[in-house]
């Protein structure tokens, strides 16, 4: 079975490589972007798996990109868990009540924290690979 792909997008370089090294040591393939318009070309061409989203990005921001992939008919079905700053829990209430995203993940988190969202959320939609 190949490596489930996961999509990483915050304007923080050092944030992208930081979970690209978690994800990659946990035997996920990451595929970083770093704006809302590579977040979108890359959900929209590579289809990953699942997408771990920074809301705060300059032009178009997290809520947006949300939307978007939500409101297409190849995309909708990506899961995406919200990685952020926002920390209120009005935000966390909008993110997974109304945007309906799968999971919402504050900064700054450990990696155990990080990988075991991954994996609910990918064993929710019936993705994970089960160990033996």
């Amino acid at each position: 079975m190949m490596a489930e792909k996961i999509l990483i997008v915050d304007d923080d370089r050092e944030m992208v490589e930081l979970i690209e090294l978690f994800l990659r040591n946990a035997g996920y393939t990451p595929i970083s972007a770093f704006s809302g318009e590579e977040a979108l070309e890359k959900a929209f061409g590579e289809k990953p798996d699942l997408i771990l989203l920074d809301i705060m990005m300059p032009r178009i921001d997290g809520w947006e990109v949300l939307r978007r992939i939500k409101n297409d008919p190849e995309a909708r079905n990506i899961p995406v868990a919200f990685i952020t700053a926002r920390t209120q829990n009005i935000d966390k209430m909008i993110g997974l009540s109304v945007m309906k995203a799968a999971g919402y993940i504050t900064k700054p988190f450990s990696k155990q924290e990080l990988l075991s969202e991954v994996r609910r959320i990918l064993d929710q939609r019936g993705g994970g690979a089960q160990a033996p």
